[in-house]
């Protein structure tokens, strides 16, 4: 029987990862899970290096996080009821690598992602980080596909 005490639910806060969290609250719900919702705070590319444009990388950094905090945790309170054991997780990174990163950190035992449904050559240049996380978990991956209209 398949035992899953924890749950990764990584959103990037889009309608698509919000219904991969009602499912994830659901599986929660059916595992009686601690449920971890994570969001990853992409890398800040270099200072550019035209000299009359000032940019401050930490205090960029500094408002992201921030920003992602209090997102994450509206979420919990909006999105996730109380009887389910629920907290948020902040990752740093490459999205795909930050998500394996944590599922392996936190032993989780079910990653429930959303795709957004890319093809066609965008797939190919960018990839899919759904796809990279599918192919890299270390536990089971639970992908909710984008509803197609």
């Amino acid at each position: 029987m398949l035992s899953v005490k924890k749950i990764l639910c990584p959103t990037d806060f889009s309608e698509a990862s919000l219904r991969g969290l009602a499912a994830a609250v659901d599986l929660a719900r059916l595992f009686q899970a601690e449920l971890l919702v994570a969001n990853i705070i992409p890398v800040v590319p270099p200072s550019p290096t035209d000299p009359n444009f000032e940019f401050e990388i930490p205090e960029y950094e500094g408002i992201l996080h921030k920003d992602a905090e209090a997102k994450l945790a509206e979420l919990l309170k909006t999105s996730v009821p109380a009887p389910i054991a629920a907290r948020a997780v902040l990752g740093h990174g490459h999205p795909a690598k930050e998500i394996i990163r944590i599922a392996e950190e936190e032993k989780v035992e079910m990653i429930v992602i959303a795709t957004h449904g890319v093809t066609g050559w965008h797939h190919l240049v960018l990839g899919s980080v759904a796809e990279k996380v599918l192919r890299h978990a270390p536990c089971p991956v639970f992908a909710i596909r984008e509803l197609r209209h």
